[in-house]
């Protein structure tokens, strides 16, 4: 992990932070937390009678099949799942959807954001920061605590508190998922500095927050998933492959040849990957070291493995995965490259061939 990720911080020893909180692991009562958890889920079981009484943030991916297997199958609670719909789906995703409903037996509420808006949307990010899926990201934020506001359903749940996990700037180890609106992963841009001729107030609600105020009137709790449990992608994934979860390589869609190891990783929207991917020319790095450090830290790969990897694959950016962006956003590919070249940062990255790789290898 190079120190060059934002927020990122090392030990004496040069140990990055997520490496010594994931051995930190071995010093928490996990029995304790569970135990917590139960305690959450008594608290609001039943709370509305027979009406739901949490809400999970869910969509058709690895980590949406254990959370409703932990809220509604081990903790007894009657779930209502908010997904945000994706730009584009692949078909084995709408198969992991509707087998997700399927298979837990679950009301699912579905928001589509318009989707000329969020055209508008993704190409004005791409523009700004090379950061276009900041407004579908911050939908996903907001709008599930708007409509439990709006449902009455006082308990919200997430996943990951990826921020503490993966090294964001959230420190602390806690369960409230509130503290997510200050992970960074959704920049705290003003919505102000989107509105122009096209785009007005009314087309921006699914990513308005809440007040505080709003959120605390309503007694509304908001909680990680990962407090109460050891989350591990990797084991989410073998989790939900035993309950009818398929990857692009399952279905014979894709094998994303390119990006080893992240079968299981964004398959519904191939496109996003694009997102992630401009952390490479920004940062020096992007979601293939995450999920290489991941599988180091879980002791699935060696650290000279993982370095070899990296440094053979980590600049690729798949045709499709772009292909996909590009049919969204409606841009054309050359001038793709000219907003990618106005934000490349030359002290890590130079152009070799015509591709932007690494000035100086990961060792």
């Amino acid at each position: 992990m190079p120190d060059t990720r934002p927020y990122i911080s090392f030990d004496d020893d040069g140990i990055c932070m997520p490496c010594k909180r994931y051995e930190d692991r071995k010093n928490i009562d996990w029995d304790a937390r569970w135990k917590e958890f139960e305690a959450l889920a008594d608290k609001h079981r039943g709370r509305n009678g027979n009406y739901y009484d949490c809400l999970i943030t869910a969509s058709s991916g690895k980590d949406s099949y254990y959370q409703i297997h932990l809220l509604k199958e081990k903790l007894g609670m009657n779930p209502l799942c908010i997904s945000i719909d994706n730009f584009s789906w692949t078909e084995t995703g709408r198969l992991n959807y509707v087998n997700l409903g399927d298979r837990f037996g679950v009301d699912i509420h579905l928001l589509t954001l318009n989707r000329k808006v969020a055209r508008k949307m993704f190409k004005k990010a791409f523009e700004k920061q090379l950061i276009p899926c900041w407004y579908w990201d911050r939908s996903i934020y907001a709008y599930p605590l708007q409509m439990a506001i709006k449902l009455g359903i006082p308990l919200v749940i997430w996943g990951e508190n990826t921020s503490y996990e993966r090294g964001g700037p959230v420190k602390e180890n806690i369960p409230d998922a509130l503290v997510q609106l200050k992970n960074d992963v959704v920049k705290p841009i003003p919505l102000v500095e989107w509105l122009d001729d096209e785009i007005t107030m009314k087309d921006l609600n699914p990513i308005i927050f809440p007040t505080m105020e709003e959120i605390e009137k309503a007694d509304i709790e908001a909680r990680f998933c990962s407090y109460y449990v050891p989350w591990s992608d990797y084991e989410n994934y073998r989790w939900a492959i035993k309950n009818g979860w398929k990857t692009l390589k399952d279905t014979g869609e894709w094998e994303r040849k390119g990006l080893p190891g992240l079968h299981y990783l964004q398959i519904d929207t191939v496109g996003y990957l694009t997102h992630t991917w401009f952390k490479f020319v920004k940062f020096g790095h992007w979601v293939l070291t995450d999920y290489l450090s991941l599988d180091i830290r879980e002791g699935r790969i060696s650290r000279e493995e993982a370095v070899k990897i990296a440094n053979e694959h980590e600049y690729k950016l798949d045709p499709k995965i772009l292909k996909d962006f590009l049919d969204f956003i409606e841009i054309t590919e050359e001038y793709f490259w000219q907003v990618v070249e106005k934000y490349a940062n030359r002290d890590l990255v130079e152009k070799r061939d015509g591709i932007w790789r690494l000035k100086e290898p990961i060792h």
